[in-house]
């Protein structure tokens, strides 16, 4: 039994522009960071804290929500950047902004760290090094 290939069927490997390749590994970043969040409610004692007005050691204000809002929307908005922005702007907004972010990563470690945060957090940097990497070999023809 003789299987030709189609050529209309077969796999084409397309190359991928660095900006939509920024831009997803800033979403997956985005919902890493939200259902880390998400489970870390699961964690017992974390409602009750919560109800009492308590974030690790951090109170509940506005101002706490606000910065924690401004953390986050930082990552959110390189999503739409990542596309947008011209290609120098780009290349460095994406190396600063990813590497400011490990160490805001990291310190959602302190205290008590349990397996899934401690892979999240992995997962994370490993995004965010990968963002850097991407963006510090952008081909200089594209600059």
């Amino acid at each position: 039994m003789n299987l030709q290939i189609n050529p209309q069927n077969a796999l084409e490997d397309i190359k991928v522009n660095v900006k939509l390749k920024l831009a997803a590994l800033w979403t997956s970043l985005m919902f890493l960071i939200i259902y880390l969040d998400y489970f870390a409610l699961y964690m017992p004692g974390t409602l009750k804290d919560i109800l009492a007005g308590k974030v690790f050691v951090f109170d509940i204000t506005q101002g706490f929500l606000v910065a924690a809002l401004a953390l986050v929307t930082i990552p959110a908005l390189m999503i739409f950047l990542s596309v947008t922005l011209p290609a120098k702007e780009n290349r460095w907004a994406n190396i600063i902004i990813a590497a400011v972010n490990i160490p805001f990563i990291l310190f959602n470690l302190a205290g008590e760290a349990w397996m899934h945060m401690v892979f999240g957090a992995i997962v994370e940097v490993a995004l965010l090094c990968l963002i850097i990497r991407y963006a510090w070999k952008w081909p200089c023809m594209e600059i």
